[in-house]
């Protein structure tokens, strides 16, 4: 099953469906595997994509979007993610398209492209990395929107514990 770009590109950097559904063609650096992305309240920053990521966008735009724009070759201020009919791509489409994949995937609970921000965000955390760096990435203003939005596993807190404590 070939999960579609956009799907992989909402795990892969933990940005929100809006954002998403709001970058364009000038917002992507393939060389530098970077995104500028506009969350809310209109605040600029950065997100990062892996290599895998990289690659799916950049076969994407070379190949899947251009063949949707009749082999238009994208602008600067095309949007990034476009529908069959070449429109920006909504929110509610990029729902539909990942409920569409959690079914073929027969996932039997709720999916949607939120839960693919919190997973990016748990799945950071449980990797090793800092709360602060998780919520940079995130894009949260304080670090108590983080400590709520992630869950820490308790198989990486009793870890932690055992590695840390002097006396566990």
């Amino acid at each position: 099953m070939a999960i579609p770009p956009r799907a992989k590109v909402l795990y892969a950097t933990g940005m929100r469906v809006g954002e998403l559904c709001r970058l364009s063609m000038g917002d992507y650096d393939k060389q530098l595997m970077e995104m500028r992305v506009f969350g809310k309240g209109s605040k600029e920053r950065v997100v990062l994509l892996n290599e895998s990521a990289n690659k799916w966008l950049m076969e994407y735009t070379e190949k899947h979007w251009q063949h949707l724009s009749n082999d238009h070759p994208p602008q600067i201020k095309d949007p990034l993610f476009v529908s069959r009919q070449t429109t920006r791509l909504s929110s509610r489409s990029v729902h539909r398209i990942v409920l569409k994949y959690a079914r073929l995937a027969e996932i039997d609970k709720p999916i949607t492209p939120h839960t693919l921000r919190h997973s990016f965000a748990t799945h950071m955390l449980e990797g090793g990395a800092d709360l602060r760096a998780v919520q940079d990435l995130l894009g949260h203003t304080t670090i108590s929107t983080t400590q709520i939005y992630t869950h820490v596993s308790m198989e990486r807190l009793r870890k932690v514990y055992m590695a840390s404590h002097p006396r566990a």
